[in-house]
């Protein structure tokens, strides 16, 4: 009989203690309308942003290209001018 008792407080806690999170969670996620205002603020919908980025992909795509067709240790080779 004590085991059963302490099973059904054990199981009583465990269900509460997931019951506090859950509503916690709820409490702290944004509703829709500032999800979406979040959403509008975020760096990836600013196409200037987009396009820096673009830019910076292109320059990371030619260093492997040219790392790719080359045997030279690239990592080794001095920094260039822009870098310091």
């Amino acid at each position: 009989m004590e085991f059963l008792r302490r099973l059904v407080l054990g199981s009583l806690m465990v269900a509460g203690t997931t019951g506090l999170g859950v509503g916690a969670w709820a409490l702290a996620t944004p509703r829709e309308p500032r999800r979406r205002e979040i959403a509008k603020e975020l760096p990836e919908t600013n196409p200037l942003r987009w396009a820096e980025r673009r830019h910076q992909n292109e320059l990371v795509m030619e260093a492997i290209k040219e790392a790719a067709e080359t045997n030279e240790n690239v990592a080794r080779r001095p920094s260039p001018a822009w870098s310091k």
